[in-house]
């Protein structure tokens, strides 16, 4: 079996993880400001303005924030990397790094479909690699200072898909249903938590 060439610890690659989800989450909160000088009326109507950009800011962090701790979860096992694995790494901290540009558009133009659909584009795109990763280091176990149990790595690649076919089919159906498809995005709530279920049971 041909063998990948190990290139070190994980460390510094979570280290730069958890630097870069912390930087987009970051930047989710700086577009969260009231004008000064206003009058109350003024102010009030500033508040109810700034509940779509709460909206996105909250959807955002509990996207960000799953991915994160997915990240670490996966990195628990991991004992080397190599070069692909690092690859794919930055790939999807890339993805992580853009997210707050769809935050932007859906919480200005959240009733444009074009909005919907880059936003679910952008998570699919940031969930696909972290289903990539996993697939890899699922066939490269020597990377692994201890086995990992394949129904671990399973279990984190049906989540993930899970989360990637969601946001995928919401975007062609932004064509007929609007900007209200995004509303399909709070499927993923009871099927992470049936699927959580049966993985506890499995055990």
């Amino acid at each position: 079996m041909w063998k990948s060439n190990p290139d070190g610890s994980p460390e510094r690659l979570i280290a730069l993880a958890d630097g870069v989800f912390a930087i987009a989450i970051t930047l989710l909160v700086l577009d969260l400001t009231v004008p000064r000088g206003l009058n109350p009326d003024q102010y009030r109507e500033a508040l109810r303005e700034l509940l779509p950009d709460l909206g996105a800011y909250a959807l955002s962090v509990m996207v960000l924030g799953g991915f994160w701790h997915g990240h670490r979860t996966i990195f628990r096992w991991v004992r080397q990397v190599d070069g692909k694995v690092v690859a794919l790494s930055v790939l999807g901290l890339g993805a992580a790094a853009l997210v707050p540009f769809p935050t932007r558009l859906i919480s200005d133009y959240g009733r444009e479909p074009v909005s919907v659909a880059i936003y679910a584009g952008a998570v699919a795109a940031l969930g696909a690699t972290h289903v990539g990763l996993v697939a890899l280091l699922m066939r490269r176990p020597w990377l692994c200072g201890r086995v990992a149990p394949d129904e671990e790595f399973a279990h984190h690649i049906r989540d993930l898909s899970a989360t990637v076919v969601v946001f995928l089919v919401s975007i062609p159906l932004t064509l007929v249903l609007g900007a209200a498809a995004a509303w399909c995005w709070l499927l993923l709530v009871p099927l992470k938590v049936f699927m959580g279920r049966r993985a506890r049971r499995a055990r």
